[in-house]
């Protein structure tokens, strides 16, 4: 690795394609914002041929123009994909946003990738986001890699990032944490800085000089002599200690000289094996150059030391019947299971789906089967449908070209899946499969939305319905207790996309209107109250009386109708009208328009008129009644009380302890976990936590997360109450 000296141009003005898996490579980007992945990526386009010195491919754009909503943002939103070759191999990139409201588009490329290659900026270092995505990573053994960005800035250090990576991601081994290349520096400048010009390969002790705009290679002089040896030493010992081989390392520390085809050799095992993590140093081309530096050794490390589809074990496959299946690690002879990672719409072709291919073979106009199971809680329905797959395509910025198959192993793009959505499982006509579906996070800020004009309205359904079908990390919700449509998202750069998407993508125009809570109502005390609806005016008459007691009852209970009647007051035929006509009225409330729940309200006497009295009269009677009740009493307002349970690192545990306080919340508990991680359970009223995804990201700088779940109502504070009844007088 690292000696070779030219170039492999390869997709230029053609498809990348690829006949069997094991020339094939998949790659995504992780990294925080602005850490350069999108330049990266542009990079590589470059060194491998993939677009031309200005960084265009044949249609004038970018390999990386997908989305006007990036554009006008200046930010990635959403995963993407792109198809390079080198020496040979097919690699798929695929470039995700770095922002933590789009973590959706970054988890399915986790999904549909093999290794995962982590970008780092010299300038900015590690936050805590990318440390949550590397255990991730950890968890489930997924090859790692490192590139520092960003080498071009004033105070740049490759040396110092090395550390804090090794710190960082090393954990109880930062030896497993290293560089396997230098970077050489050019003259320092009037400010001081010295800039990268090129690399310093520690195992093949070559210079690889970029500052003349192409990559060249010759030997080390005595300056770089010192650092390069003793960084060698310990990169040879950290593969050593990885090796396969257990007598290596007695041979090596008894002075034997290791074959750097044997450390390579062992080098490439280890990192495919996910228990090595090579840092590299990565800067764009300058000027008109032909190759970024570090672009070509990337590329080598991706190609020979990343491993194949075979290597990443298939999810969990069952039948639409829940029985397990097993399916061979990329078996192209196997039977087809595909899973729709990302689900886009193009204005002139249409719904564009992303799709994995984990075994078989899938072909142009081949009739699959779709199915989407496990998604009901984001608002996803379980469904199972054929569909025919319309042509296979590779992207090339704004460009679909075609590919004849996608073999296992593989990524394409299918158009026409009209209703397949992003997690969905394609498999064979005859032979229907579950993939088990991938950890999204939980959507939990609310955006209340409704439609702007009556034109907006009529499509507001449909467009919603796609919004949600594309984006698994979004949930739509049509509250019945408030009547407002809910959607909840990630954060608010997540409900802006969404927003835009709606108005540009779909034609909907929408307003944002204040979120409520399903707020209750309750008997603070006994009451009773009488219901006389009694009118003689004209045609048949209304006659219906009936005295009533409330009482509270236990949070839970619900609304409980007894019977006490006496003597024949109320004839029998009309004691369920009574009760109907009281449920009737609990619903609507009795005092700020919030439903009447837990208490008992038992029907003690009344009057009937043998003529007059029917079912309408006395519902109307027990309407009344109720309100005479409710107008004699103190009434509560019940809030939700949602259980939060919040993971934050301990140096934040104060400060989110204290912000909780600050929002009437009750701490339960804490629970320290692995990592410096403590879990904070609480109870909190709902209407205190709306914006709890916002707040409590920028309280611990993107560190922390939570979850929420529904426990009960509980009065609401007296003065909170007032406060909650003056706003929905004024509205």
């Amino acid at each position: 690795m690292g000696d070779k000296t030219q170039t492999h141009p390869g997709a230029a003005g053609r498809a990348v394609a690829a006949d069997h898996p094991a020339s094939l490579r998949n790659v995504v980007l992780v990294g925080h914002s602005g850490s350069g992945k999108t330049t990266l990526v542009e990079a590589l386009a470059l060194t491998a041929g993939a677009v031309n010195r200005a960084g265009r491919v044949e249609d004038g754009g970018t390999v990386s123009d997908h989305d006007e909503i990036e554009h006008r943002q200046q930010r990635s939103v959403q995963l993407s994909l792109v198809p390079l070759e080198w020496d040979g191999i097919k690699v798929n990139v695929l470039d995700t946003p770095g922002y933590a409201d789009f973590v959706g588009e970054l988890r399915a490329g986790l999904r549909a990738a093999d290794a995962a290659l982590f970008v780092v900026s010299a300038s900015d270092g590690v936050d805590g986001s990318t440390r949550m995505v590397w255990e991730e990573c950890a968890a489930v053994g997924m090859p790692r890699a490192i590139v520092v960005t960003h080498l071009e800035a004033a105070r740049a250090d490759f040396e110092e990032m090395t550390r804090v990576c090794a710190e960082t991601f090393g954990g109880d081994d930062p030896d497993a944490v290293l560089p396997l290349y230098l970077p050489l520096h050019g003259p320092q400048g009037p400010d001081g800085h010295a800039p990268v010009t090129g690399l310093v390969g520690l195992l093949s002790q070559k210079l690889f000089d970029y500052s003349s705009g192409e990559r060249k290679e010759s030997e080390p002089g005595p300056e770089q002599l010192p650092d390069m040896t003793q960084a060698r030493n310990r990169l040879i010992e950290g593969i050593i200690a990885e090796s396969e081989d257990e007598t290596l390392m007695d041979r090596y520390l008894g002075g034997e000289q290791v074959e750097v085809k044997t450390l390579i050799e062992d080098l490439e095992r280890a990192v495919a094996r996910g228990t090595f993590f090579p840092v590299l140093a990565a800067a764009p081309a300058a000027g008109g150059a032909r190759q970024g530096i570090g672009t070509v050794e990337l590329l080598e490390l991706i190609t020979r030391g990343f491993p194949t589809p075979f290597e990443h074990p298939t999810p969990g496959v069952t039948t639409i019947d829940g029985a397990p299946r097993e399916i061979k690690p990329c078996d192209v002879d196997g039977p087809l299971v595909a899973e729709v990672v990302k689900t886009s719409s193009d204005p002139y072709v249409g719904r564009i789906s992303l799709v994995r291919v984990f075994s078989g073979v899938l072909r142009p106009d081949q009739t699959v089967h779709v199915s989407g199971h496990g998604m009901t809680d984001r608002g996803h329905e379980d469904h199972d449908v054929d569909e025919r797959v319309g042509a296979l395509s590779m992207p090339f910025g704004k460009q679909q070209r075609p590919v004849p198959q996608a073999v296992a192993g593989d990524l394409v793009c299918v158009a026409k899946l009209t209703r397949a959505e992003t997690g969905d499982t394609l498999s064979a006509k005859d032979d229907p499969l579950v993939m088990e579906p991938w950890r999204m996070p939980d959507p939990l800020l609310p955006l209340a939305i409704q439609a702007h004009s009556k034109a907006d309205e009529d499509k507001l359904s449909q467009g919603l319905s796609r919004l949600v079908a594309e984006d698994p990390t979004m949930r739509l919700e049509q509250n019945q207790d408030t009547h407002q449509v809910v959607l909840w998202c990630l954060g608010e750069a997540h409900a802006d996309v969404a927003l835009e998407r709606l108005r540009t993508r779909y034609g909907v125009q929408v307003d944002v209107v204040p979120h409520r809570v399903s707020l209750r109502e309750t008997f603070a005390h006994r009451s009773a109250g009488r219901g006389r609806h009694v009118k003689q005016s004209g045609g048949h008459g209304q006659y219906a009386i009936c005295e009533i007691e409330v009482e509270p009852l236990p949070g839970g209970s619900g609304i409980e109708f007894v019977d006490k009647v006496v003597g024949g007051a109320v004839p029998r035929q009309f004691i369920p009208s009574v009760e109907k006509g009281v449920r009737a009225q609990a619903a609507k409330g009795v005092a700020s328009g919030h439903p009447l729940i837990d208490v008992r309200v038992t029907l003690l006497d009344g009057k009937a008129h043998s003529v007059d009295s029917s079912d309408a009269a006395f519902q109307t009677a027990g309407a009344l009644a109720l309100r005479e009740a409710a107008a004699d009493a103190r009434i509560h307002l019940l809030e939700p009380v949602a259980e939060v349970s919040v993971l934050v690192g301990d140096d934040y545990v104060g400060a989110v302890m204290s912000d909780l306080s600050g929002r009437r919340g009750r701490v339960l508990g804490t629970e320290q976990t692995a990592g410096g991680r403590t879990v904070i359970r609480a109870e909190v009223p709902e209407i205190e936590i709306g914006r709890y995804a916002v707040d409590l990201r920028s309280l611990s700088h993107g560190t922390a997360r939570f979850d929420r779940r529904y426990v009960r109502h509980e009065p609401m504070p007296a003065q909170v109450a007032e406060r909650v009844r003056e706003q929905a007088r004024d509205s």
